[in-house]
């Protein structure tokens, strides 16, 4: 398992600087959190990070880089898409934080981290905090919600399936055909009473 961890105790008021390397194969080990199910990783995460205290507090930010193959959601063709999301992170200790829910306690037990709903707020305990948890939420909150292989895509044609996109020169000769709604058998039901 990669070891994506600062400890806390070296950092200062000044900013560290940190370049964490997230693997394909770490994504595609997340896939049972539901998380990596939906696309796959073509190349490594870049996470580059300035991490620094203020107080007791960890101020960490900076920026993710890579690249997934998507699945466009009007042409369900597999394309690639390059991920580039800025992040921001303020952690305070436990005791300020209040107590976590379950899930909290497990990203305290297994990383010292328990990140907020918001994801830019969280607490830590113990002199290392592991960012695991972080990077995937990272990675998760920049996929496109609805992917598309081109702004310009028109899908695929809803009466005989071909890609209706003019890139690919293939064109259906149904578009001016007047597609049946599939409530026309109850109309001419109706139509014989």
């Amino acid at each position: 398992m990669p070891d994506f961890r600062i400890q806390i105790e070296r950092l200062d008021g000044r900013p560290a600087d940190f370049r964490f390397e997230v693997t394909p194969e770490w994504w595609a080990g997340r896939a049972g959190s539901g998380v990596g199910d939906t696309c796959e990783a073509e190349r490594p995460f870049i996470f580059d990070l300035r991490a620094s205290r203020s107080g007791d507090d960890v101020l960490i930010d900076g920026e993710c880089e890579g690249s997934v193959a998507l699945e466009c959601s009007r042409c369900g063709k597999r394309y690639p898409h390059a991920l580039r999301e800025p992040f921001r992170l303020v952690l305070e200790p436990l005791s300020q934080a209040g107590a976590p829910d379950p899930e909290g306690e497990r990203g305290l037990a297994e990383n010292g981290v328990c990140l907020g709903e918001d994801l830019e707020v969280g607490a830590y305990r113990g002199a290392v905090v592991g960012l695991d948890d972080f990077f995937g939420e990272v990675i998760a909150l920049a996929l496109p919600l609805q992917p598309l292989c081109d702004d310009a895509c028109l899908g695929v044609c809803a009466h005989c399936g071909t890609e209706r996109s003019v890139k690919s020169g293939r064109e259906c000769d149904c578009e001016d055909e007047k597609i049946e709604s599939p409530f026309a058998v109850l109309a001419q039901l109706k139509g014989r009473d």
